[in-house]
């Protein structure tokens, strides 16, 4: 009996530094992880880095991680235009299957599902801020984006001219519009066009005005946007990939 009870002791004992030394070590692969990956994307800050799954060891042995979650604060994408970015928010990517190097200098997830967040002050650089004429001697440009309800987006666009050189008009009025993804664009598109008094625009400029999308190009390790939805705080983008890269 005491030799058995000795047997235990060292099992339990054991148990307990194994958990330890898998703590510590996956502790530290995330350290070198988030480092390659801030290295990799050029990130301002370091990113968020956990590494799922019990015992991590054993992980590491087979050379493959099952579950690894990144999250990135503040993300500037490029927009497909010189010098211009977008900046995204709270980007979170969860990778399935995470094959690795040895140093950790390379890795890949077979496949990435995640969301991030586009402000409505990000968003409405895309849109046009300068007066443009719609006809009738009227100018109008997009002044505002909030949440609309039901994942719509409010677009609030400002009217002001004067019609046939004597009838002053200047007003804020606003539109209902529909937002979706497209070729890795976020497109913002009016159900219907605002009224204005009773003057009849031409209706293909004035969704010049209404109407605008924006590119997002170059996310990290490749992943690409998904779906999109209006929120009370931003738009709510979806993003997806298949043999992303987090490394190398």
């Amino acid at each position: 009996m005491r030799a058995l009870r000795i047997l235990l002791i060292l099992v339990v004992v054991l148990g307990g530094l194994f958990v330890i030394v898998d703590r510590v070590a996956v502790h530290f692969a995330e350290g070198e992880a988030a480092d390659k990956l801030k290295a990799t994307e050029n990130l301002a800050s370091t990113p968020d880095v956990d590494i799922k799954g019990f015992p991590f060891l054993t992980q590491v042995a087979g050379g493959s991680l099952d579950d690894v979650e990144v999250g990135i604060k503040d993300y500037e994408a490029a927009t497909g235009k010189a010098g211009q970015t977008i900046r995204i928010d709270d980007l979170k990517a969860d990778m399935k299957g995470v094959d690795f190097s040895g140093d950790y200098s390379s890795a890949t997830a077979a496949t990435a599902t995640g969301t991030a967040t586009i402000s409505y002050a990000e968003l409405l650089k895309t849109a046009k801020s300068e007066p443009t004429d719609v006809g009738l001697g009227v100018k109008a440009r997009v002044v505002g984006l909030s949440d609309g309800g039901n994942g719509k987006i409010k677009v609030a666009v400002k009217v002001k001219g004067t019609v046939a050189g004597a009838i002053p008009v200047d007003q804020t009025v606003s539109v209902l519009s529909s937002v979706t993804v497209e070729n890795d664009k976020v497109q913002v598109h009016a159900d219907s066009l605002p009224a204005i008094g009773n003057l009849a625009l031409a209706e293909n400029r004035v969704r010049t005005i209404t109407d605008f999308q924006q590119a997002i190009d170059r996310l990290p390790g490749g992943i690409q946007l998904d779906k999109v939805q209006a929120a009370p705080d931003g738009v709510k983008v979806s993003v997806k990939g298949s043999d992303v890269k987090l490394a190398g």
